[in-house]
């Protein structure tokens, strides 16, 4: 066995280990290298364990042989030894851009299965580099530590056991195992972000400044996640005995600004705004009534959310939105 076979079998032990014998858990495939090898890397470490694993592969329906390459993925999970695989079709909406639409998509669908199959965890194949390609786009979108901090290894039940592993790992595991391997031809789009990032941007850095970009780069996400955990910790804590809708302005100005943003923000969330639609300007034009304030006029956030001071006070209400 190679090492890079070694690696991604070490690689998925941890997450193995936290479960029970008779669990099933659902491993996402789309066919590329990261996740056969995976695939391959769950199978072998988890059949000893006496715990299931269910392959998952998403047709999002986007080429015009999509539904054939999804068969030839369960072909080739099946002979890797895989007694269950589903293959789940998708219809991929274009509102928020057909990245954003995929994604959304493929989380519901793989949510979906893993309550059918009554998986406790889903495996999915995000490696080093993908998460390096992540903390950049985080940065050129001018975010937060929080979205620096990339890709957890652990949310909820999805479960990230190659962010430590190389991409180029990944493809040498299914070299030597003889996998076919499939490049999804949205990989090479260099309309998509990620792609320029991946092809273009990435490559120039490694080239100007030399290799080790990508490690570097994951660890600091690393960091910089356990920075914003801490943070958001003393941030709850401060929550947790507050009126969120009314909150007196001299003790917003008191808290240091990491923790005076995320309070709003929650509070934000609370009075009803949906979850990810609250920008960093936003943020900030809140901050500004209590921090900066100057006569300022109430905001109008999405979801209804009206802010604005009134006698020294944050005051955050939710507007009946129009039919």
């Amino acid at each position: 066995m190679t090492q890079a076979l070694v690696a991604l079998r070490n690689a998925v032990k941890p997450s193995l280990a936290q479960l029970e014998a008779g669990d099933v858990v659902l491993v996402a495939v789309s066919g590329g290298a990261d996740s056969l090898s995976l695939a391959y890397a769950v199978l072998k470490e988890a059949t000893p364990l006496a715990i299931t694993p269910v392959a998952i592969t998403i047709d999002h329906q986007l080429q015009e042989n999509s539904a054939a390459q999804a068969e030839k993925v369960c072909r080739q999970l099946k002979e890797m030894g895989y007694e269950n695989v589903l293959i789940e079709k998708v219809v991929v909406t274009t509102e928020s851009g057909l990245e954003a639409g995929a994604r959304s998509a493929r989380y519901q669908a793989l949510d979906s299965s893993a309550k059918k199959e009554s998986a406790v965890k889903i495996f999915l194949g995000h490696t080093r580099d993908d998460q390096a390609e992540t903390v950049l786009l985080g940065l050129a979108r001018g975010s937060g530590a929080r979205s620096l901090s990339g890709m957890a290894a652990e949310n909820g039940k999805y479960l990230r056991p190659f962010l430590n592993v190389t991409r180029q790992e990944t493809e040498d595991a299914c070299k030597e195992l003889a996998l076919e391997i499939w490049n999804d031809p949205h990989n090479f789009n260099a309309d998509f972000t990620r792609v320029k990032v991946r092809r273009e941007i990435l490559p120039l850095m490694e080239s100007k400044l030399g290799p080790g970009i990508s490690a570097a780069l994951a660890r600091t996400a690393g960091l910089l996640r356990d920075d914003a955990d801490a943070l958001d910790g003393l941030a709850a804590a401060e929550i947790s005995h507050l009126n969120m809708a009314d909150i007196d302005c001299e003790y917003l100005a008191a808290l240091p600004r990491a923790l005076r943003t995320r309070v709003i923000r929650a509070a934000i969330y609370a009075c009803g705004a949906p979850e990810g639609s609250i920008t960093a300007d936003q943020v900030a034009a809140a901050e500004a009534l209590v921090t900066s304030w100057r006569g300022q006029g109430p905001l109008s956030l999405p979801g209804g959310v009206k802010v604005e001071r009134i006698s020294g006070r944050l005051s955050l209400l939710a507007q009946p939105t129009r039919p």
